[in-house]
């Protein structure tokens, strides 16, 4: 199944290089078996650039751009294997370009498109979970989604170093909606530059709220901090193995680390095996904090001669 592309234009869905319309094309697709994944983007990329067309790059079955820094969302989350069960895949594009502050208020407007396709997506496919999956300020899309989508409408949102306050991720999974849909929050130490960045640009919704990189507390989420020892440990117990971080400071990690995509692929595609209780039952109690890893020692590899004859 090919993936489908729209985007965010001017407050309205469109398809990506085609006149056709989104609603008839998703309802010519309502009787594919298998979940509908959306995803999408964050910071910098904008439909149609040729440098920064997410279409071109992440959110291609066959990016442009090839190495770690490149890998096919759609592809690592089971799509374009020719199984039947495939699903949808839907790749949603919109103009994140430009100063942080003017990107955010259009991942907000980009939201309530997003919301638009959901709604006709869950009338299409009633009966189909529909799922969502986001990197960085992508995120925001999601959360602005459930203040206008009906309940029930989307089951599981995968948070990549989500650039999103608490206190709003708090309302937005308060919302009809976002009672019934579940949120993994992956955090990252490596991304606490971009976090502490974001907080200091984008001003909080509350005096002293934190980004969802300092982790979240609710019924319906669960934060996998993704640098974290016991949890990679806890993810290889459930046979979901994450290669161990390599840099200190990455805001991409999320996604190019080997592994974490397979995980992402298994978390939508098996939400009843892989529940939140699941991922929770093995988790470290407590968050480790704020710089934690940009300022830790070196771990030695070997010890020195002296050490091993004493």
């Amino acid at each position: 199944m090919p993936v489908i592309r729209i985007n965010a234009v001017n407050g309205q869905a469109q398809l990506h290089c085609s006149p056709k319309s989104t609603t008839r094309v998703l309802r010519q697709l309502r009787n594919i078996p298998g979940p509908v994944i959306i995803m999408t983007h964050g910071f910098k990329y904008q439909p149609y650039n040729r440098k920064t067309c997410p279409h071109r790059h992440i959110l291609s079955l066959q990016p442009r751009m090839q190495g770690d820094s490149c890998p096919s969302w759609p592809q690592q989350l089971g799509f374009g294997a020719g199984f039947e069960n495939e699903g949808l895949a839907l790749a949603f594009g919109w103009d994140a370009s430009g100063p942080l502050w003017k990107t955010r208020s259009r991942a907000l407007a980009a939201g309530r498109v997003l919301a638009k396709v959901i709604n006709e997506l869950h009338h299409c496919h009633h009966d189909r979970p529909i799922h969502f999956i986001g990197h960085s300020m992508g995120v925001e899309l999601a959360l602005e989604a459930l203040h206008h989508i009906q309940p029930g409408a989307i089951r599981r949102i995968i948070s990549m170093t989500g650039a999103a306050y608490r206190s709003r991720t708090l309302r937005a999974l308060l919302t009809p909606a976002g009672h019934q849909a579940e949120l993994i929050n992956i955090t990252s130490r490596e991304n606490d530059l971009f976090d502490f960045l974001y907080e200091r640009i984008i001003q909080p919704p509350t005096l002293g709220d934190r980004s969802i990189g300092s982790g979240i507390q609710a019924k319906n989420a669960v934060t996998l901090q993704i640098d974290c020892p016991a949890t990679l440990d806890h993810l290889s117990n459930l046979a979901l193995p994450v290669a161990a971080p390599q840099r200190r400071i990455c805001h991409w990690s999320s996604y190019t680390r080997p592994g974490l995509l397979r995980l992402y692929n298994a978390l939508l595609r098996n939400p009843e095996r892989i529940s939140l209780g699941n991922l929770r039952a093995g988790l470290p109690s407590y968050h480790q904090r704020r710089w934690s890893r940009l300022f830790a020692l070196p771990r030695p590899q070997k010890l020195l001669p002296c050490a091993q004859k004493a």
